[in-house]
């Protein structure tokens, strides 16, 4: 499988368990990394056959910046699922980043990273 890979994708989002969260929101960044056959698109130089990078990023942001979910694990399910929807993505990673998540002690950043595929 090749891979075609969307770094830092970033979106506000109003995420979380607590009220301070759905409230205020925060910045969430996500990593994608889809993974497909880009022979067939290589060979015709055809955009047809492979991932269109730019919608699956809207997407993704849609994801983030729309209906709030209590877990990050939720968001990242939604984000795989909105990827495996177009045709040419056998698998997804989506790695989502909560860099401000309501920590008592000093930290760089919370991620979820979950794997899902069409089978």
């Amino acid at each position: 499988m090749d891979r075609v890979a969307l770094r830092g994708l970033r979106a506000r989002g109003h995420h979380g368990v607590f009220p301070k969260e759905r409230e205020q929101g925060q910045t969430f960044l996500v990593d994608i990394v889809l993974s497909l056959d880009t022979r067939p698109a290589a060979a015709d130089d055809d955009l047809a056959k492979t991932v269109h990078y730019g919608i699956v990023a809207e997407e993704v942001v849609a994801v983030v910046s729309g209906e709030p979910v209590n877990l990050v694990e939720t968001l990242a399910e939604r984000i795989a699922q909105v990827c495996l929807k177009h045709e040419a993505v056998e698998e997804v990673e989506v790695c989502v980043h909560k860099p401000d998540a309501p920590i008592t002690v000093p930290f760089d950043d919370v991620t979820v990273t979950i794997i899902r595929s069409r089978v």
